[in-house]
């Protein structure tokens, strides 16, 4: 009985007290040394001042750190959508759907293998454009608006490797612009959804060959169960250990991956 009454289960408001007496003690550790600090800064007569400049300067300053925040917001976005992203993530889910498998791989899985796929096909692009446009930005010899055109022209030339000139047209059209002598000339407002429809497409393209020889699998195994009477055993069930060890055999996940960065390369002549 002694050693049961050392054990006695805390009521609801026993923790909430218990819990706010912790939240004060952590914010009175946390406020004292800082407050701490400001008596002595008062004390000393020492302030601290953020200098951003005054007049043209201090808005310039702003406008630019805004516009760096933004982008660096969009970063994820940008990396989808002028880079090899697309069509190695849309491709590798049709390959997952392709086996029959709906959640394995994992979608983390592919997408970081989407990534670092992206990442060999795009270094000597954004090697390109760091020499052009980031180095010279941080060793203050660009401003930002001319480091900013620097660095996306080997990004915009990279797309138009791979872009469809049809859909160059079609944004064109659409942008309700004049079409310029060169391709090199357009915007990316009209260069990035286009490279991203010839992406989707050549993704598509890919997708069913892929599909192919595992449907041939999926025809047979349905053609025998149909033959044997079992025709209450679906089919998908008995042909994915088929489908697996048949994309074992032919090592597909290096055809794969290898065909997807082979693409990217012979399309702009550097493999």
């Amino acid at each position: 009985m002694k050693a049961a009454a050392l054990f006695v289960i805390p009521t609801r408001a026993e923790l909430k007290r218990a819990a706010l007496l912790s939240l004060l003690a952590t914010a009175f550790c946390l406020v004292w040394p800082l407050a701490a600090l400001a008596q002595e800064a008062a004390q000393s007569g020492a302030a601290i001042n953020i200098d951003l400049g005054t007049g043209a300067g201090l808005t310039q300053r702003v406008v630019q750190l805004v516009g760096l925040m933004t982008v660096l917001s969009l970063a994820p976005s940008i990396v989808i959508m002028t880079t090899s992203f697309v069509r190695i993530v849309v491709v590798l889910s049709l390959l997952r759907t392709a086996l029959g498998m709906q959640q394995s791989p994992p979608n983390a899985v592919l997408v970081s293998l989407a990534l670092f796929l992206s990442a060999i096909v795009m270094a000597p692009t954004w090697q390109d454009a760091y020499d052009s446009g980031i180095r010279p930005l941080m060793d203050q010899q660009m401003e930002l608006p001319q480091a900013f055109d620097a660095a996306s022209e080997p990004v915009k030339t990279f797309m138009l490797g791979q872009v469809d000139q049809d859909d160059l047209a079609l944004f064109t059209r659409l942008s309700q612009i004049e079409a310029p002598q060169s391709a090199a000339d357009l915007p990316l407002r009209v260069v990035t959804p286009a490279f991203m429809i010839s992406e989707l497409k050549r993704a598509f393209e890919i997708g069913f060959l892929l599909f192919v020889p595992f449907l041939v699998i999926d025809l047979v195994v349905a053609s025998v169960l149909m033959s044997m009477g079992m025709m209450m055993l679906p089919p998908v069930v008995v042909s994915l250990p088929f489908k697996l060890i048949f994309f074992v055999l032919v090592d597909g996940w290096r055809l794969v991956a290898g065909s997807l960065v082979e693409s990217f390369q012979r399309a702009s002549g550097t493999g």
